[in-house]
């Protein structure tokens, strides 16, 4: 009995873990200036981001319009899973068509030589556009029409065919154009579209003034080899097919979504998509030094987070957890000496949490009710009180779990009562996923000013925290005073 009672109390002398709260990042003489910081990280093996911010799969967090605005602004949108692998790859589809160069075939309006001059200036205005190539029946390039040709036509001759109205002398591109070539070629040539075609002057696509202008708008968007936005999706530890038409649809990275990452069989299973699927591979969500060691000789990157989002009961069901600074820390003293990129996954509610993050060692961090009040958000807009909210739901919530997330946490979607590790909730509405950006990565560039670093892998290295005690968390916040106007960085709890 008494080596039993000895055993048992060496459990409570346990290891010390902290969270964002409990530290702060302890200030360094500086040169650098937050503007001139640079927020560049590796997300996986292969993927690079200039904004080191992922949103979480959630089915009230990322769905494609979210993923399109997330990879516009540098960083990465990853699609949850509650959906049909069919609606998966739609979804895909529709980040990778986003900002497309080259509109494609079956999207380009064109006209026939024969139709009246009427009817082209009908179908143009029908769907939107102010020109379209003219093609014959073969689908050879033959000219090209502009509302400028059909004018003078709709005065006197409306009934006219588009061959007398349109300009044949049609300056076309190679399918291998690049963005610069074509702005040239369309500034030098004062045109606003160019067919595209192949080498036997069969119609391909379309490039215009106005696609390429919205592209360079976006010049630090996240972009694959072909120029395509870059798109994450979860995938089931066990659900290949879906890893594999994943995969087949041009996603960049899978992201092994399991709540507790650190099982036999989850690892088994994640590693045999990995041998399956040509797509960077990152499991998740895993909490310990132990769990890091067991998947970092084929994970792509890591995915940190047991039970901080504020959505998320994990702890308080389960017992089981791990405070996220400590977490963290703990996957990167592994993960860093294997060069595997680790995500800090919940538990960030400042701007402060996340450089934080970034200082304990994650390479990037993903956040989920940061951004499901923003308007790319799926959830809908709810007024309580006079005020805008929208929903957010937990994937562990009962909800979640009845839409098909529930082998997440290891649980039978079938079963008629479900124990749930998350709740459904509502979180103020924001506004513009690119106003909550701009205000998360200038707080994080102000914090690497602070250190005096001017990229990620310097602040790593020159990043120290100090304790901080619950007087000093008291003073950190504002105190003693009446807020009388919110910050758009800032809301008191």
């Amino acid at each position: 009995m008494a080596n039993d009672f000895d055993s048992f109390s060496e459990k409570l002398r346990v290891e010390e873990a902290l969270t964002f709260d409990d530290v702060l990042l302890r200030p360094k003489e500086s040169s650098v200036e937050p503007d001139e910081a640079s927020t560049a990280t590796r997300v996986s093996t292969s993927v690079e981001l200039t904004v080191p911010v992922l949103s979480a799969a959630m089915d009230t967090v990322t769905e494609s319009n979210m993923a399109i605005a997330m990879a516009r602004h540098g960083g990465l949108g990853v699609l949850h899973r509650n959906m049909s692998i069919d609606q998966m790859v739609e979804e895909i589809d529709r980040v990778k068509r986003a900002d497309e160069l080259i509109i494609p075939l079956e999207e380009v309006v064109t006209v026939d030589p024969e139709m009246s001059v009427r009817e082209a200036d009908s179908r143009m205005e029908r769907e939107g556009v102010g020109g379209a190539p003219v093609i014959n029946t073969n689908g050879e390039v033959l000219g090209i029409i502009s509302s400028t040709d059909v004018r003078p036509h709709l005065e006197v001759g409306e009934s006219d065919p588009v061959s007398e109205a349109m300009t044949d002398e049609v300056i076309t591109a190679p399918q291998d154009i690049d963005p610069r070539e074509a702005f040239d070629m369309m500034y030098e040539h004062k045109i606003e579209r160019v067919p595209v075609v192949d080498e036997e002057n069969l119609l391909v696509g379309l490039v215009t003034m106005q696609g390429i202008l919205q592209r360079r708008e976006f010049d630090e968007a996240a972009r694959d080899e072909g120029g395509h936005l870059r798109v994450g999706v979860a995938v089931g530890p066990f659900e290949l097919d879906r890893a594999q038409a994943a995969d087949d649809a041009g996603a960049d990275i899978l992201f092994i979504d399991c709540a507790h990452a650190h099982n036999r069989n989850v690892i088994e299973s994640a590693r045999d998509i990995k041998s399956k699927v040509g797509a960077d591979v990152v499991v998740g969500n895993i909490g310990t030094r132990e769990a890091a060691a067991a998947v970092v000789d084929f994970a792509d990157g890591v995915k940190v987070g047991i039970g901080p989002g504020s959505i998320c009961t994990t702890r308080v069901v389960t017992g089981a957890g791990m405070p996220q600074i400590s977490a963290i820390a703990q996957v990167a003293d592994v993960a860093s000496q294997h060069k595997v990129p680790v995500i800090a996954d919940g538990g960030i509610r400042y701007s402060g949490d996340a450089i934080k993050a970034i200082a304990a060692g994650a390479d990037a961090i993903m956040l989920g009710s940061y951004f499901a009040g923003t308007d790319e958000a799926p959830g809908r807009v709810i007024i309580m009180n006079g005020k805008k909210y929208k929903q957010y739901r937990g994937m562990g919530s009962v909800g979640a779990m009845k839409s098909g997330g529930g082998d997440r946490y290891f649980k039978d979607d079938t079963d008629e009562e479900f124990v749930p590790e998350g709740v459904e909730a509502a979180t103020p509405y924001k506004g513009t996923l690119e106003s909550e950006l701009h205000q998360l990565v200038g707080g994080m560039q102000s914090g690497m000013g602070y250190v005096g670093a001017d990229s990620i892998p310097e602040f790593k290295e020159r990043a120290e925290f100090v304790r901080v005690s619950p007087a000093g968390q008291q003073e950190g916040h504002p105190h003693d005073v009446v807020i009388t106007d919110e910050a758009p960085n800032y809301s008191p709890e």
